[in-house]
């Protein structure tokens, strides 16, 4: 198998008990990390309360062919930690990429991992293998050291062989023999970035032709012998009642079976259009009470806190005393309304009983959360619950739970039968969770030379990420409201970085033009934070910001922000016609991460980000009200199209002197502020909503005579 095969790691995974495997390993090599070590993974000890087990952990196995095979919790999502982690462990055991398998993601052998979130894949897991390549690296070359009699000092390790002079010998050739299970305790000496082969190349990455050929088997595509279709009965509102259910007209039909327990009402049948058909058929009667909706929103969100939550106030200073002595001050309301995940594959699962074993393939971000949900709903040990992640169609943070997989097994269990199920694209709107909605609210004090003296800032319920001002303010107050949300909310791509930094960074736009300083010049003066105003000057330089006067019809913002390990600056170029539509022309974003591990991926991960934090800027709201989701359908929910994707410039700053950080998320959060910045800076009007053009055009600008 080759880090390029997914096939081959479907096969391995699906076909071989990982009890069988520990065993099938007496011709190979096994690397293991002892419990005691620093490494542990991201979710180790302090992940929840979970302990790891005291069993030895296998990470890598080396074949007898001499391929080597990597297991790893985390899971392939779109962002390429499958290319981008295996490269890793190739750079410290020195293979080539090519004999690299990575099998990620399936709770019968991989250990213990608390989820793929939080751009965590690259600073925590990426260590913690290839750590244990170099480990496997080092036993290697004492054992070969060993067999000639020499001091492995003298031994060099290239293209997965051991040489001394005119002698070599091949990984392979030396774990033919014997079973040899090896415990690692200790740090390992790790590779210097300056020194890397194979980390910071543009690999191409691990199975791209079987996704672009359209081979690779995603969770909806998984079929299993004699396996049925899953559909489930919904409720006609959010928090509704069930009254009364008639599932006479469905159990009529032929080769259907109707699953109720309690209020779960399930069909399985023999193809998918008939379960639909089924559950549209059940008659079923509903309660739905009142309900809270887009009207009055955000004064819902500051007058009804969650008395199950607190923020506590952050701060330094006196806000009062600054303000008291500023001689400008900004006070204003900025709203984010929810938004939809909308991947492009919706949850799907596929469940299966066998001998009192349930396996689920499922889209998760998270394999071991939804075995616990399964074990906890069936009652089961983990040793009879097995999830497999097939790389998914994307999850943007909105795959956390284990809705499908829950519902595939119960329907499973009772048709004694595999059932798949695959929510339909309303569902996946209707009943997913939401990134959250949110009301902030700024005050600032500044003096005339531009030097910040006072910032408040206070959220309430978007969240608390990046709620921190990187600006360096003496008097300064940072709260986090929690409110009771109308709808399910959660985790969605950079959190609720994306709104504090719209607020922050529109904030900081409005205050350097309240003292007449230049947008930029503004920043630098307040920001002592060498690496965030690195990426500020190396955007501002690509972009050429200050040549171009703005007009009423074009206009220019600069935003910048960090989190997670990432620094970013965003330079917008806007257009503004006649009709007071606004699109995006032109955006050039600089980065800066650590360490690059594979150049091409993170400027896909960068382009990628940008296009989709457009829709969030600009265009995506959830409608809802009575209950309801209004536009739970993609012919009704603006996402952005190839006509709105403007020219893309990607800058990355690789500083092979810092650890490499996550790439995933903070690549989101300077975009809209950016882009509000240029349309005031065309137009006058201070845009403080997000989405700011729900129907492609800007509330509050003129038709014509555009300034205010």
């Amino acid at each position: 198998m080759s880090a390029v095969n997914q096939r081959g790691l479907e096969s391995f995974a699906a076909t071989v008990d990982r009890r069988d495997f520990l065993k099938g390993v007496a011709a190979g090599l096994l690397v293991a990390l002892s419990p005691g070590t620093a490494w542990m993974q991201e979710s180790g000890r302090a992940g929840g309360g979970h302990e790891l087990s005291k069993d030895i952990s296998a990470w890598i196995h080396i074949d007898a062919d001499g391929r080597v095979t990597v297991m790893t919790g985390k899971v392939e999502v779109g962002q390429n930690i499958r290319t981008s982690l295996a490269q890793l462990v190739a750079e410290e055991l020195r293979v080539p990429f090519e004999r690299i398998t990575m099998v990620m993601g399936d709770t019968d052998f991989v250990p213990w991992d608390m989820g793929t979130f939080g751009s965590r894949s690259t600073p925590t897991m990426g260590p913690q293998l290839r750590m244990m390549a170099a480990a496997a690296r080092t036993m290697l070359m004492d054992q070969a050291a060993n067999q000639w009699g020499v001091d492995a000092g003298s031994l060099t390790a290239h293209e997965g062989r051991i040489s001394a002079g005119s002698r070599s010998v091949s990984y392979g050739e030396l774990t033919r023999g014997d079973k040899l299970v090896k415990v690692v305790s200790g740090e390992q000496a790790l590779t210097p970035a300056a020194e890397w082969k194979i980390v910071g190349t543009p690999v191409h990455k691990a199975g791209g032709r079987e996704f672009v050929t359209g081979r690779h088997e995603y969770p909806s595509d998984i079929t299993r012998p004699g396996m049925l279709f899953g559909a489930v009965l919904r409720p006609e509102g959010f928090n509704a009642k069930l009254v009364s259910a008639d599932a006479s007209a469905a159990e009529s039909m032929p080769e259907v079976k109707v699953i109720r327990d309690g209020h779960f009402i399930g069909v399985a049948a023999a193809d998918a259009f008939t379960a639909q058909k089924a559950v549209a058929a059940i008659g079923a009667k509903w309660n739905v009470p009142p309900q809270q909706g887009n009207e009055g929103l955000f004064e819902y969100l500051k007058n009804n806190p969650d008395a199950g939550e607190r923020g506590r106030p952050q701060g330094t200073g006196s806000v009062e005393q600054g303000i008291s002595g500023a001689d400008a001050k900004v006070e204003e309301r900025y709203t984010v309304q929810y938004i939809a995940h909308a991947p492009l594959e919706p949850r799907a699962a596929v469940a299966e009983w066998e001998n009192g074993k349930l396996t689920v393939w499922t889209g998760t971000q998270r394999p071991f959360g939804v075995q616990q949900e399964l074990m906890d709903y069936f009652k089961l040990p983990a040793a009879q619950v097995r999830v497999i992640q097939p790389d998914m169609g994307s999850g943007y943070g909105g795959k956390h739970s284990g809705e499908a997989a829950l519902e595939a097994a119960r329907l499973s269990k009772a048709a004694g039968k595999p059932v798949k199920l695959v929510w339909t694209r309303n569902e996946e709107f209707t009943w997913a969770y939401l990134r959250p909605a949110g009301l902030i609210e700024i005050r600032a004090g500044v003096k005339h030379d531009g030097s910040l003296v006072a910032w408040e800032h206070h959220n309430y319920n978007s969240g608390p990420s990046a709620i921190e001002t990187p600006y360096d303010v003496a008097n300064q107050v940072i709260q986090y409201h929690p409110a009771k949300s109308p709808l399910r909310q959660g985790s969605y791509r950079a959190l609720a970085a994306t709104a504090n930094n719209f607020a922050r960074e529109s904030h900081m736009d409005a205050v350097a033009h309240a003292v007449r300083m230049d947008p930029l010049e503004f920043r630098l003066k307040n920001l002592k934070n060498e690496r965030l105003r690195a990426v500020l000057q190396a955007a501002a330089e690509k972009f050429g910001w200050g040549k171009t006067k703005a007009t009423e019809q074009r206009g220019f913002g600069i935003a910048c922000g960090t989190d997670k390990g990432g620094y970013i600056a965003c330079c917008a170029e806007v257009e503004i016609d006649a009709s007071k539509s606004v699109r995006v022309r032109r955006i050039v974003t600089g980065w800066e991460s650590g360490a690059v591990v594979n150049p091409d991926g993170l400027r896909n991960q960068q382009m990628g980000a940008v296009v989709q934090a457009l829709g969030g800027a600009l265009f995506e709201h959830i409608l809802f009200g009575d209950g309801k989701i209004r536009n739970a359908y993609f012919a009704q929910y603006r996402l952005p199209r190839f006509s709105d994707t403007p020219e893309i410039e990607i800058v990355v700053l690789d500083r092979k002197d810092l650890p490499s950080a996550g790439a995933g998320e903070s690549g989101l959060i300077a975009l809209a502020p950016a882009v509000g910045n240029a349309i005031f800076a065309a137009t006058g009007v201070r845009v403080r909503n997000m989405p700011m053009a729900p129907d492609s055009k800007v509330p509050g600008i003129a038709e014509s005579g555009f300034k205010s």
